[in-house]
């Protein structure tokens, strides 16, 4: 094992996360920087403290100079040529060669920041060109072994051991980050005398925040030296702007010296990292290192850039082939289950059917359905009476639709009594009114996990420094299951919508027996054309994309492939969403209502709360007024609520800030709510239609929805004795009022 090197000193930080790494104010030193204005005179507004090492001139007698004063002019002039063919950008170029007025060779790149040309010079040991014809050929050797390569892990390997060939460090790793930011080396290209770190884990911590966005713009970094000396910027600040020059794409930028720190504990003095970027997000990290300095010149690293680019392409091709095949396969089985759940009989029995087609579609070991006071388990589950307070926490904690964890007892510590076969839940409410559940287990999986070092291992409580052992840790996991993949819970999604049709359809069955639910014959037939027109379009869309999704099930166009699950995905979630809602509906007129003291102002909230994902990203003012307490059942009135909020936030959808108030005024016979907004309003023209089944006022295209929202509202709240309105100007926000009567008649 190499040998670790002591810190010389202790570093004084405080939290990583605000440590200024892309304003360090210094470079590496083996080579020089110099600030220009973006356009015009070549005058040096800054430069970097080494100047004179490097040109003879020291920084303090360049500044104010033309550029051809201190590079000579034959350089100067090649650069100007350089930049007259293509203006940089904010990314570096290369600009080429140059060999300055004292004689020695320079890689010069440039880019544009904060209104400053920054031009780059790396020490050169040749004096032409870079010559990529003795490194392309191992690019093209690369790609004639990785595309006969299926496994993630052997195509890293394949670019560790080339990334290594090509650059001479000593040990080149390959390593992907998990869910929890935790780096695990899948592959490595080693010399001997190195340590071995395959397979080990590196914890979130070691690579901060802050510095996961900077790989993500910066794709490639190199230090040469962990011992160096920063050369800090003369003078400290841009010139033009007052403020810390943002070197975040400067190939010298100087790193963080808790980071060079890192490398010398871990006995590495030269290291280069490459980011893995996968559907936009940083997968993982090519990382070489090497026990003693080491350069590695601008054409070495050119080419590392572009072998982490194609395994990254690689990556994502193999990724999207293993998903499409195992969400083909669940799929596979979720069509089987609906073909074996019948029309009549009772529902719960039907499901219990297909317990064997349940277990397989969520890879569980146990299940259970849930409905009224009937627990129907099969397979390895908890006791009946830990899965009734298991369903009793799901409703009151707002687990609504589907809810999935792998450590259940951390979320619902009483959980911890039965981890052998419940320490995965995957939940799925198969009603919005009443606490009916189907519930998936999956069992305890203790693993082991091998740390490159203890995860808090850190030299240091208060202040950040870095880890001093690598050594080897093994952590045991207990308590947790296998994970749900993203797959299965996106299907469940869409068999819970399946389900509910079926619901839904004998809802209606049992309406038209029912005496009391004539009204809501008269709204069944009122729109069957809507329902026939909402729900079979998804429909179309999902069988259509189906067949051309199979006829392309050849073709190597992933791209068409993803755009076609998508519409899949998005069509089938549509008619979900309406059949959801078209059950809410159905069940509306015939649950009987429990009045309670219910507080408004913590139901209001609630439903903010509920609708945090809809307005993420929007700015949304919310004006509470002091709001009564009311006599009336607590379920109904927050999903009326619910709907009028959820109204408002979409009606506001395009205005740069939205506002809307909840207020109350109340009278000797009622209590009044009003729920204002300053969205797209309405034409007073046509609100009479405004609280029908399917009615919309606005094109769905502009405003999506499935029109059953309001006609809920009314439901509820006629079902109070109350009565709900509505006034609006077009393009100047809308007010919904309801009324509870302050003594409800049962």
């Amino acid at each position: 094992m190499l040998p670790v090197t002591p810190a010389p000193h202790p570093l004084n930080l405080t939290t990583c996360e605000q440590e200024p790494i892309r304003i360090p104010g210094s470079i590496q030193p083996h080579g020089f920087l110099l600030a220009l204005p973006q356009e015009g005179a070549r005058t040096i507004l800054q430069a970097s403290a080494n100047l004179a090492q490097m040109t003879d001139v020291s920084a303090a007698q360049a500044l104010g100079r033309d550029w051809d004063a201190i590079l000579g002019a034959p350089a100067a002039a090649q650069l100007e040529a350089a930049l007259a063919a293509g203006a940089p950008g904010a990314q570096p170029v290369y600009l080429g060669t140059v060999r300055i007025a004292n004689g020695r060779h320079f890689d010069v790149l440039a880019h544009v920041c904060d209104q400053l040309l920054l031009l780059e010079f790396e020490a050169a040991r040749r004096a032409a060109a870079p010559d990529f014809r003795h490194l392309y050929p191992k690019v093209g050797n690369f790609l004639l072994k990785i595309n006969d390569v299926q496994d993630i892990a052997e195509m890293s390997a394949l670019a560790a051991a080339q990334m290594r060939e090509v650059t001479g460090f000593g040990r080149v790793m390959v390593y992907q980050f998990d869910r929890d930011g935790h780096g695990h080396v899948l592959a490595e290209s080693r010399e001997e005398g190195y340590a071995s770190y395959l397979g080990q884990r590196f914890p979130a911590s070691d690579i901060p925040r802050q510095a996961r966005e900077l790989y993500m713009l910066n794709r490639i970094r190199l230090i040469g030296d962990a011992n160096y000396t920063p050369a800090r910027l003369v003078p400290d600040l841009n010139p033009l702007t007052g403020a810390p020059n943002d070197l975040s794409f400067a190939a010298l930028r100087s790193v963080s010296p808790i980071h060079l720190q890192y490398m010398r504990n871990m006995g590495t003095l030269a290291s280069m990292s490459v980011s893995l970027v996968v559907k936009g997000q940083l997968w993982g990290l090519i990382s070489c290192h090497n026990a003693t300095p080491m350069p590695v010149a601008f054409e070495q690293r050119t080419v590392c850039e572009q072998l982490g680019q194609i395994l990254a392409l690689c990556i994502e091709t193999r990724t999207d082939a293993g998903e499409l095949q195992f969400r083909l396969e669940v799929r596979r089985t979720m069509v089987s289950m609906l073909a074996g759940l019948t029309q009549q009989g009772d529902f719960a029995d039907n499901l219990s059917g297909v317990f064997p087609e349940l277990l397989r579609f969520a890879r569980a070991s146990g299940a259970a359905i849930v409905v009224d006071d009937r627990v129907l388990c099969h397979g390895d589950t908890p006791a009946e009476h830990e899965i009734r307070a298991l369903v009793q926490w799901l409703g009151a904690s707002g687990h609504g639709e589907v809810f999935h964890t792998d450590q259940l007892s951390r979320d619902y510590p009483p959980a911890a009594a039965y981890t052998r076969n419940a320490s995965g839940l995957l939940s799925m409410s198969i009603s919005r009114i009443h606490p009916h559940y189907l519930l998936w287990f999956r069992p305890e999986v203790v693993h082991t996990i091998d740390w490159a070092g203890k995860p808090q291992d850190k030299a240091g409580v208060h202040q950040l420094t870095p880890r001093l052992s690598f050594d080897a840790w093994r952590e045991t996991i207990l308590g947790s299951s296998l994970p749900w993949h993203d797959g299965e819970i996106e299907l469940a999604t869409e068999f819970r919508g399946a389900l509910l049709g079926i619901v839904l359809e004998r809802a209606e069955q049992m309406a038209e027996l029912a005496e009391e639910l004539g009204r809501a014959n008269k709204e069944l037939e009122a729109f069957s054309y809507s329902v026939s027109h909402d729900l079979r379009a998804p429909l179309r869309h999902i069988v259509g994309f189906s067949d051309l999704l199979m006829e392309t099930a050849g073709a190597e166009d992933q791209e068409k492939r993803r755009r076609f699950l998508k519409n899949i995905k998005d069509s089938a979630r549509l008619a979900g969403k309406l059949v959801d809602d078209l059950l809410s509906f159905s069940q509306m007129g015939r649950a009987s209502l429990h009045p309670s003291l219910v507080n408004m102002t913590e139901l209001v909230r609630g439903c903010i709360q509920k609708l945090a994902l809809d307005i993420r990203g929007r700015q949304v003012e919310w004006d509470i007024g002091i709001l009564p307490t009311v006599q009336a059942d607590p379920t109904f009135i927050q999903l009326a609520l619910y709907n009028l909020l959820s109204n408002a936030v979409k009606f506001t959808g395009q205005e740069a800030l939205a506002r809307i108030a909840v207020t109350a005024s109340e009278n000797a016979q009622e209590v009044v709510f009003h729920v204002a907004d300053n969205g797209a309003g309405f034409n007073m023209e046509y609100v009479h239609k405004l609280f029908g089944v399917f009615q919309r006022l606005h094109r769905m295209e502009d405003f999506p929805g499935t029109g059953i929202g309001l006609a809920n509202v009314r439901r509820i709240i006629e079902r109070h004795g109350g009565r709900v309105w509505a006034e609006s100007v077009p393009g100047a926000g809308a007010t919904f009022s309801f009324s509870i009567p302050k003594d409800i008649v049962m």
